[in-house]
């Protein structure tokens, strides 16, 4: 990839390949078994930089660019999705809306603590009515003097219920105009009278990250926690998963590669009538396929950082690789079940994590049907 890496990134991609190879690999499987959210391993990525990396130095930041975080998640995923999501969430989604949207008083009260991995950030879009239309947001915030109160619910918040969680994000409806829904953002510390979190379990895939309900019960937060102007928050929100779709397409590349790497692995032990597996066209044409397209994911991706660090438009580019990197990674992941056979579907062996945890790829941070829309638009087709 000289076309689009330096040497730093170089340097970055092995630093997180060494850490995730030593540190979150030998636990990764016990607890996805036990759905256990680690702060043990969360403070840990803190200590190496992998939170807040494109935020400027100013704030405590790394000031990283888009291609640096990219590669870092990507490396992680090669390992454990959940960690992955841990840092993804956290760094485009929990952050992204304070550092673009924030006063300068808001981000110097919030970005230097979310920066360490002494603390984790929530992004509240998505409710029990209101997924890929993100506009449906029947939660309320009405203005009572010198605060908002707030009522209403979310649902599938990554990072939200944790003991070291110090607020969230919120699209909330602030009133009509013209017959339409008024959205906007606001910012709610964890502890807030009012704001209740709780911890979703029973999840098929990323069982180590935490998933969260958010529930607002006349919560009251002050006026001055308003992000960017009154109905500005469907903008906020929706371009901050612009870049939560690139976190997300390197989620997917590198499941892809960690998943093909078990495969080749195993193909390359495996003997099946007096030969390795590999021998067999059946294999080695799988094999041949899931390279080819890893590698054409990673140019897409690595082809959307790029544009997005050349302050050029990226939104499209962001969504196609959103869309291609997370079916490659369902089809990368069924063709190394497949090529495991049967032990493919057994703990024991790692691969079996990696085929649920792609599943959620598909769906998160915008579904790949969603994806297509959004490019059909970009395209003139809408």
């Amino acid at each position: 990839m000289d076309i689009f890496c330096t040497e730093e990134h170089d340097l970055i991609r092995q630093t997180v390949r060494d850490f995730a190879e030593e540190l979150i690999r030998p636990v990764a499987r016990e607890l996805d078994e036990k759905e256990e959210f680690s702060v043990s391993l969360t403070r840990k990525m803190g200590e190496i930089g992998l939170f807040g990396m494109v935020v400027d130095e100013k704030y405590n930041g790394e000031g990283f660019d888009t291609l640096s975080y990219i590669i870092a998640v990507e490396e992680l995923a090669r390992v454990d999705s959940s960690q992955a999501a841990t840092v993804a969430a956290h760094n485009s989604l929990g952050i992204g809306p304070i550092y673009h949207y924030g006063t300068e008083k808001q981000k110097k009260k919030y970005l230097p603590r979310l920066t360490t991995g002494e603390y984790l950030w929530g992004f509240g879009l998505t409710e029990p009515n209101a997924g890929s239309d993100s506009r449906a947001t029947q939660t309320t915030a009405k203005p009572e003097g010198k605060e908002w109160v707030i009522n209403g619910s979310k649902i599938f918040i990554t990072n939200a219920a944790t003991s070291i969680t110090l607020g969230t994000t919120v699209q909330v409806r602030t009133s009509y105009r013209s017959g339409r829904k008024n959205l906007s953002a606001l910012i709610v510390d964890q502890n807030t009278p009012g704001f209740k979190t709780e911890e979703m379990k029973g999840k098929m895939m990323w069982r180590s990250s935490n998933t969260a309900q958010l529930f607002f019960d006349n919560c009251r937060v002050p006026r001055e926690n308003l992000l960017g102007k009154v109905g500005m928050g469907s903008r906020i929100m929706l371009s901050t998963l612009d870049s939560g779709r690139l976190s997300i397409a390197a989620m997917g590349l590198g499941l892809s590669q960690g998943a093909f790497e078990m495969a080749l692995n195993y193909a390359n032990q495996r003997k099946q009538f007096g030969r390795f597996i590999t021998k067999f066209q059946g294999v080695s044409f799988k094999l041949a396929e899931m390279a080819t397209k890893i590698e054409a994911a990673r140019n897409m991706l690595y082809k959307a950082c790029w544009l997005k660090d050349k302050k050029r438009p990226f939104a499209k580019e962001a969504a196609m690789s959103k869309l291609f990197c997370t079916e490659v990674a369902k089809e990368v992941a069924d063709h190394a079940v497949q090529i495991h056979g049967g032990y493919g579907l057994m703990k024991d062996y790692d691969i079996e994590r990696f085929y649920r945890d792609q599943r959620l790829l598909q769906i998160g941070e915008g579904t790949s049907e969603i994806q297509k829309l959004v490019i059909s638009n970009y395209l003139g087709l809408s």
